[in-house]
């Protein structure tokens, strides 16, 4: 199975952050949609991505100046990505060794979705129950 898999269970709508905005915008942002991370996008191109981790870490060492940083200057970049026809298990390790939980789909070098640990996990715990449910079955007819 691949990402895209898991994309095409997805709406298609991607919010995103550019690197002029405000921290404070974005962190409104991240706290209006009950998101955790989000691609920084200019022309196109994911630049960046910003989260919850950048903005622990900006608060620490900037106080209550930080959210009038722009999110160029906070984001994690590069961004760490991955294509729509990467292994689901691929993706899932390159996420536990890098210790991050959100990752950009491009292709093209174009943003085509974001997808988080979560939907990850979730995808291969239904794939597993579903394998679980043939197998009871098939034991259930012999």
């Amino acid at each position: 199975m691949t990402i895209a898999a898991i994309l095409s269970g997805h709406d298609g709508a991607v919010w995103t952050a550019q690197p002029h905005e405000s921290v404070g915008e974005v962190v409104t942002r991240l706290a209006e949609n009950r998101i955790g991370a989000l691609p920084v996008v200019e022309d196109n191109a994911v630049v960046g991505i910003f989260s919850e981790r950048d903005i622990v870490y900006g608060v620490a060492k900037h106080g209550a100046a930080f959210l009038a940083k722009t999110v160029g200057e906070t984001m994690t970049s590069p961004a760490i990505t991955v294509t729509g026809d990467t292994a689901i298990l691929s993706a899932l390790s390159m996420m536990t060794k890098r210790r991050i939980r959100h990752l950009p789909v491009v292709e093209d070098h174009r943003l085509t979705g974001f997808v988080s640990i979560g939907d990850l996990v979730k995808h291969r715990i239904e794939k597993i129950e579903a394998e679980a449910a043939a197998m009871r079955d098939y034991i259930s007819m012999a």
